[in-house]
């Protein structure tokens, strides 16, 4: 699915940027609404931890399937979902050092 969206990802950088700010402001956003929930509910940094990394993380694996199942390769819907795996890794390697 890379390999054959990877063009339009070379082609179309500003779509690439407009799906991009969204999923980069959500994974921010889960991570920290769950961490600061858990711990203000008492949880252990451990469970804390990971409990926010799975909140931000998403099934983007699942979602590519779906949307190619429904829509089509040829579609522009999974070239959106392609982008986020390609967003989320690096936003939850960051979030790694700030927790």
């Amino acid at each position: 699915m890379f390999s054959l969206k990877g063009d339009y990802i070379v082609q179309l950088p500003l779509d690439v940027v407009r799906v991009a700010i969204p999923l980069a402001i959500y994974f921010l956003l889960m991570f920290f609404v769950s961490f600061f929930m858990a711990y203000k509910l008492g949880v252990n940094y451990e469970n804390t931890a990971a409990l926010s990394f799975t909140a931000a993380s998403n099934n983007f694996e699942l979602a590519i399937a779906v949307a190619v199942g429904v829509f089509g390769i040829a579609s522009r819907r999974p070239f959106a979902a392609v982008i986020g795996p390609l967003i989320e890794v690096p936003v939850l390697i960051g979030l790694v050092n700030v927790a």
